[in-house]
This record gives C-alpha cells, sequence and structure tokens, in this order.
C-alpha cells in the first residue's frame, strides 16, 4: 500500500461521480401528456468523465469522490476499475451515490437537474494526502466549488498539489451557476487555484470575459489569467486554444449533434491524455476535438467504443 501511495500519478482527478438518468425524445414534451423516447441509466458526473475518458486514451489515471454505501456507490467502483481508473472512494452512509436528470431534446441539447449527494459531501479531512502529494496533474471541475462542502477540500487538494510542483487543470461548467454565484467571486476562485490549463466552452467563456467573440474571449482570459492555457470549446466549430502566446483555431471534428451530454468532459480527458504525454497543446486539442466529434453523435458521456473510436484512440 505505501509503494502504491508514493508512486507518481501523471493524472489525478478530484470530483463528482453520479448516474446519469438519460431521457431523449425526438419531439417536443406533451406537457400533461405520454411521449415516447429513450430512457438510460449510464455512469456520469463531469469529474468522472474526464478521468474515464483520460484513462480510455491511455493515460494511468486516478479518481477521488465521495459515494454512498448503497448499489449504486458499489456499480459506480465496479464501472471506474472496468474502465481502468484507480479509484480512491470515500464511502458514507448519510449520504446516497449522486444521481442526475438528463433531458436531450431534439436537437440533441442536454439540460440537467442534479442532485446533491454524497459527492457534494467531500471534506478536507477526508482527502487521501498522499494520493494527493504523488500527483504530477491534478484536475478540477467547477462542480467542487459552487457549494462548500465540497468546495474546501477542492480547494486544500488544489494547495496539496501545488505545493508538490504539480500543475492543476479546471472546467469553469456551468454559465449559469457562474452568474449565480458571481463572475467576480469564481474568477478569484480560479486565480487562487493557479490554473494551469482552462477548458470553458463559449457560454462560460463569454461570462468570465464580458467579450462574445471566441478570440476576443480568450484573449481577455489571457489578460484575466496571463499564465494559463485557455482550451475553448466550440462544440460543432472545434476549439480555439491560446498557448505560448499564440491563438490556434481548431477545425470541428462533426456537423451533426445527436446528444450534448458529456461533450466538454471528454474533450478535457482527450486533451489531459494526449498533451500529458505528448506535451504538445495543439495536437492535444486536435485529438480532443475528434474524441469529442465522436461523443455527440452517440448517446450518453462515455459511449461504448466502436470501431471508429478505436481507430481515433490509435492516432
Amino acid at each position: 500500500m505505501v509503494s502504491e501511495q508514493i508512486k507518481k500519478i501523471p493524472l489525478l482527478v478530484l470530483g463528482d461521480f453520479a448516474w446519469d438518468v438519460l431521457i431523449r425524445t425526438n419531439t417536443e414534451l406533451l406537457s400533461g401528456g405520454d411521449t415516447f423516447g429513450e430512457v438510460l441509466l449510464a455512469p456520469g458526473g463531469s469529474a468522472a468523465n474526464v478521468a474515464v475518458w483520460a484513462s480510455r486514451c491511455g493515460l494511468q489515471t486516478s479518481f477521488i469522490g465521495k459515494i454512498g454505501r448503497d448499489r449504486f456507490g458499489q456499480l459506480a467502483k465496479e464501472n471506474l476499475e472496468w474502465e481502468k481508473v484507480d479509484s480512491h472512494l470515500i464511502e458514507t452512509d448519510m449520504h446516497r451515490t449522486a444521481s442526475v436528470a438528463v433531458w436531450i431534446d431534439q436537437t440533441g441539447q442536454r439540460s440537467m437537474v442534479s442532485g446533491q449527494g454524497a459527492d457534494f459531501n467531500l471534506f478536507p479531512s477526508e482527502l487521501p494526502i498522499e494520493i494527493i502529494k504523488s500527483a504530477q496533474h491534478l484536475h478540477l471541475t467547477a462542480w467542487s466549488f459552487f457549494t462548500d462542502p465540497p468546495r474546501a477540500a477542492a480547494t486544500r487538494a488544489a494547495k496539496i498539489a501545488k505545493a508538490q510542483n504539480a500543475t492543476i487543470s479546471f472546467d469553469p461548467g456551468s454559465f449559469q451557476l457562474i452568474k449565480q454565484r458571481g463572475k467576480d467571486k469564481f474568477v478569484k476562485i480560479m486565480t487562487d487555484l493557479k490554473i494551469d490549463i482552462v477548458f470553458p466552452n463559449l457560454q462560460e467563456g463569454q461570462i468570465l470575459s464580458g467579450e462574445t467573440e471566441p478570440e476576443a474571449i480568450v484573449k481577455k482570459l489571457n489578460k484575466i489569467f496571463p499564465d494559463t492555457v485557455i482550451a475553448l470549446k466550440l462544440e460543432s466549430k472545434g476549439a480555439l486554444i491560446l498557448a505560448n502566446n499564440q491563438i490556434t483555431n481548431v477545425s470541428p471534428g462533426a456537423e451533426t449533434i445527436i446528444d450534448a451530454t458529456g461533450a466538454g468532459d471528454s474533450f478535457a480527458g482527450a486533451y489531459l491524455g494526449h498533451f500529458l504525454k505528448k506535451k504538445n497543446h495543439i495536437d492535444a486539442a486536435k485529438y480532443a476535438v475528434k474524441i469529442s466529434a465522436w461523443v455527440v453523435n452517440k448517446i450518453g458521456a462515455r459511449p461504448h467504443d466502436d470501431k471508429q473510436l478505436i481507430k481515433i484512440l490509435k492516432m
């Protein structure tokens, strides 16, 4: 056990594991009526999704999260083991394993209702300190910062990792919760974390920067976070990357969207999975765009692989 703790971890992700209840219809919902569609239970949680995609992309990845001591918690452990993610899960009898209701409309866009389960009740005293000290890179998501707990735990993890010279990446989703918390407060959180890579989508970038156009957004974010690589996710339009004082437009990988659930998580996971091995931001973004383009044309955040995905993963 000691030897496992002192072994360096290329990527450590801290945050939420949740089960997604996916509901997809081909027509608009009938108020007060019945509609046929698809209903699917699938593993999710923004942080866990990133960890899984980094692992699928061939990077040794570890995950810290909190689950209920229930059947869904047991399934979470089995799922991460199956995905070859080294999990360090805190279990509790006080809260159930998290679940999220995800409605996917006929255009492929999703709306979510997130229950605050065990994942939202992670405390600093529960953190596996030696595991965090072993991380070479720590990834955090905004879901760990919108409420406290788990904000104090995530903040402490970031400080521990930075003290060991680890790098940190951050996904600031969602834009609605940034509005509710207040942009200035959220920017301060991000500044205090000393982030090395940030993965906003267009709406999050617009709120954080006060700009509307992608290039203006990354330039403004670069002024706010001068030492941070900006990877702006543009969905069907690809991505815009600001790294080494240069802006690069990465071409889109897909023109169609069946389900946008987990698109940003797959981008971040694939980006980190590639970059932490190859150390090239532009190549990592091109790779991540291909992965996320495959994901949005499937159902769920972590669809089972097929020949097309296997081919992409070998790139």
